[in-house]
């Protein structure tokens, strides 16, 4: 037992491992290994450590060469943003998106079968699967064949601390590149087969949709019954993630569990008036395996997911262990599992879901229980289950989304057994009789009153700073302490444990420094400054689509991870939609001291809820020693009415050690030397090159003026604007100016008591073998592309 027990950790340890790589094995490197694991296969009797090492080196090989083999063929970036046409398979559920503007669109996974002619000499080598956007297309199914025309690009997502990290979702879906179909390069070849799985997935999701009249009720029986959690809108998945019951809204455990009871119910009384079929396989056994196919087809019909997936091969093991009358302890069991999802799926171990699913199953079989016999030893036996998965569970969500739901435990006595014995029941046997998905909509939407209620309430959710890693373990360990049958004195250590989690010290530049962080949000400016006790943000970024913006996407996460509660200036340079796209949002979702900006009088943001100055030239404060002053616009310059980019606001940061960073917004040439001219000492470290690089703006007299160490770019990959144009870049590279651009560098920080120089980029600290390692700068342009193509910066967490 203790040998199977090592060797199911060594397995987990290897792939552990192998996530934290920055790259893969060279092909020498392969060869070490595998003479490793050999030795180590012809030693593993001597002693069971050496059979653990084995198993740990065999698990982190075959996970890189599984690794290689997904990363191959690679876009080369020669063809990026280039007319290809590509004939292939619809391989997922196609998702229904809006662009910049309002455009419709899909988004959804394709097969690639053969790459049509390019006119070069060597046609391009394309992922064999890629992430396509349409957009005013027609209706596209599941498992059709189409032909389009596409302009695509590497797998390349944002890079920032406590982010999404778009890249790793993508690598995990086999997805080595992304792109959009351009305008009329769409043609349906074959209509999707008849046994096509998700083909049936998609007419059902159709069939709801048409019974339901409510597209968000619609969009959780999607999830429920289809495993569909994309159709969920993100309102709604907002408001089940703060009341932690966002567990229930896929398949999860339970409904596989109790689909593959109801399997083995039905089957084993009819097994039982067969004799022949009795005298070939006894009716108990029968009943269990067919429990097993049904749950493992239930599975695949909804997506396969970690929950579906660890349930399948739980049900497996427990079936499989009674029919050869073995007994394995319940831990046993449980790693078993999980060394069969991470042999499927290596990088299942990246994901929360997997750490959620098997830390609840675990957290209650080792609480254990007894049998309850009345009503009342029923409520009980519920109450004790909801407060062991809330106070256990607890630690793991910090970990892993930052938030901790106070309301969570009445949320969820309520939304466990309504949806799991009430509207999940419904939402399946809505395929057998539709009218039954009416009941399961209104079931849904009482419960979710209950929801938004709960929500309500004051602090019903806290957003705690990331933990170091040594916290994060104790507080692991003392949640089971906590909800295991232990003395109160073990219960109460436990309980202090977890404290350094809920409280992690946060770190803050030193009195009289500052430190400047440029998280990466694509095309757009948005700039935190931090000194000991005030936090500063200039500008807000993009809004990539309605309802999705920088705002909600990068900057919150990264302001929470910080530990930034407040914000003591919101300086929003100008009006363009690239810099105050996520304004509205952190200012519903975080509290705002004061907004300084050069919007006109009208503007809705200067109406949304903090006090609203004008920014002028003259003005300037101090916080914890660092010294702030706007240097433009003046109050001429608004009486002269200039373009919005020539009023952007620019701001002058002066530490105490005399490290100065200048943010520039989109100023254009004309306005930077008249400042230049008006400003004796502009000299910065930094500078924030304007108009992310434009060739209309970083003039030579701004650039001999200034004299920046480092010019940061906040740009797009392969910017459709041509952002940083190679001018720029070229006048940058005479003055001896060193261009970093967040394409290549993922988030920027600085603290000013380093050089410049010396500041980290977010790809260069989290280096992953999955992560693109970029271009270099003068490689991170496109070709300026029509400007009524819809964009959409990054890709959803759903």
């Amino acid at each position: 037992m203790r040998e199977l027990v090592a060797a199911g950790l060594a397995w987990l340890a290897g792939l552990a491992l192998l996530h934290r790589c920055e790259r893969l094995p060279t092909a020498a490197e392969y060869a070490a290994l595998a003479a490793l694991l050999l030795l180590l296969g012809l030693l593993r009797r001597r002693h069971w450590l050496l059979l653990s090492a084995c198993v740990a080196v065999l698990a982190f090989t075959q996970g890189a060469l599984r690794a290689d083999l997904r990363m191959r063929p690679e876009l080369h970036p020669a063809w990026e943003a280039r007319d290809l046409v590509l004939s292939g398979r619809v391989d997922s559920l196609p998702i229904a998106i809006t662009g910049q503007g309002g455009v419709p669109g899909w988004r959804f996974e394709f097969a690639v079968e053969s790459v049509g002619p390019t006119g070069a000499a060597l046609p391009p080598e394309v992922p064999r699967r890629l992430m396509l956007l349409a957009y005013d297309a027609p209706p596209i199914t599941a498992g059709e064949r189409w032909r389009f025309t596409t302009r695509l690009k590497r797998a390349h997502g944002l890079a920032n601390p406590g982010g999404f990290d778009a890249e790793l979702w993508l690598f995990e879906l086999g997805l080595r590149a992304s792109g959009t179909v351009r305008p009329g390069g769409s043609e349906r070849l074959q209509a999707a087969p008849w046994w096509e799985i998700d083909a049936a997935r998609q007419r059902l999701r159709t069939a709801i949709r048409a019974h339901v009249a409510d597209p968000g009720m619609a969009g959780v029986l999607a999830a429920l019954s289809l495993g569909d959690q994309n159709a969920i809108t993100h309102a709604d998945w907002a408001l089940f993630r703060d009341t932690a019951v966002a567990h229930l809204l896929s398949v999860s455990g339970t409904h596989v569990a109790m689909f593959a009871w109801l399997a083995a119910a039905v089957i084993g009384p009819l097994w039982r008036r067969s004799r022949r079929l009795c005298l070939r396989l006894p009716a108990p056994l029968a009943a269990r395996w067919i429990g097993v196919a049904a749950a493992l087809g239930y599975a695949l019909f909804s997506g396969w997911g970690v929950p579906a997936q660890r349930t399948v091969w739980m049900l497996a093991a427990v079936a499989g262990l009674r029919t050869l009358g073995l007994r394995w302890p319940w831990p046993l069991v449980l790693l078993g599992a999980a060394v069969v999802v991470t042999a499927v799926d290596p990088w299942a171990l990246m994901q929360p879901g997997f750490w959620l699913s098997f830390g609840a199953v675990g957290l209650l079989m080792a609480a254990g229980g007894e049998r309850a016999a009345g009503w009342r030893e029923h409520l009980q036996a519920a109450l004790r289950t909801q407060a062991i998965a809330t106070v256990g569970l607890a630690p793991l969500s910090l970990i892993c989304f930052a938030q901790l739901s106070v309301v969570g435990l009445l949320a969820n006595l309520v939304a466990i057994p309504l949806i799991s014995f009430v509207i999940t029941p419904l939402a399946l046997l809505g395929g057998l009789f539709a009218p039954l998905w009416a009941l399961a909509a209104l079931a849904m939407q009482g419960l979710m009153a209950w929801l938004k209620l709960l929500v309500a309430w004051p602090a019903a959710v806290w957003w705690l700073p990331a933990a170091p890693l040594w916290a994060q373990g104790l507080a692991l360990l003392g949640a089971v302490l906590v909800v295991m049958r232990l003395p109160w004195r073990l219960r109460g250590a436990g309980l202090a444990m977890m404290l350094p989690l809920l409280w992690p010290a946060v770190a803050r530049p030193p009195a009289g420094e500052f430190e400047l962080l440029a998280p990466d949000i694509g095309q757009g400016n948005a700039v935190l400054v931090r000194t000991a006790g005030h936090a500063l943000l200039f500008d807000t970024g993009p809004a990539y689509s309605p309802g999705a913006d920088a705002g909600e996407r990068v900057l919150l996460p990264l302001l929470r991870s910080l530990g930034v509660q407040r914000l003591d200036l919101l300086m929003l340079s100008h009006r363009d939609g690239d810099h105050v796209g996520g304004a509205a949002t952190l200012m519903q979702a975080l509290p705002v001291a004061e907004l300084r900006s050069s919007l006109e009088p009208g503007h809705a943001l200067r109406h949304a809820g903090p006090p609203a100055t004008r920014c002028e030239a003259g003005q300037g404060w101090s916080w914890d020693g660092v010294r702030f002053d706007v240097l433009h616009p003046g109050p001429a310059h608004y009486a002269a009415a200039l373009r919005s980019n020539d009023l952007s606001c620019v701001l002058r940061i002066t530490a105490a050690s005399g490290r100065r960073a200048l943010l520039a917004g989109d100023l254009e040439a004309g306005q930077e030397r008249l400042l230049a001219q008006r400003e004796p000492d502009l000299h910065a470290d930094v500078l924030l090159v304007p108009h992310h690089g434009s060739k209309t703006s970083s003039s030579a007299e701004l650039l001999a003026a200034v004299r920046p160490v480092t010019g940061l770019v906040q740009a797009g990959y392969r910017s459709r604007f041509g952002h940083p144009a190679p001018p720029v870049l070229a006048r940058y590279q005479a003055a001896g100016i060193a261009v970093v651009a967040s394409p290549s560098c993922g988030a920027w920080r600085w603290q000013s008591d380093a050089a410049p120089l010396d500041a980290v980029c977010e790809r260069d600290r989290e280096r992953r073998y999955w992560r693109d390692r970029g271009l270099p700068v003068d490689g991170l342009a496109g070709p300026p592309e029509p400007e009524d193509r819809p964009v959409v910066e990054g890709l959803p967490p759903f």
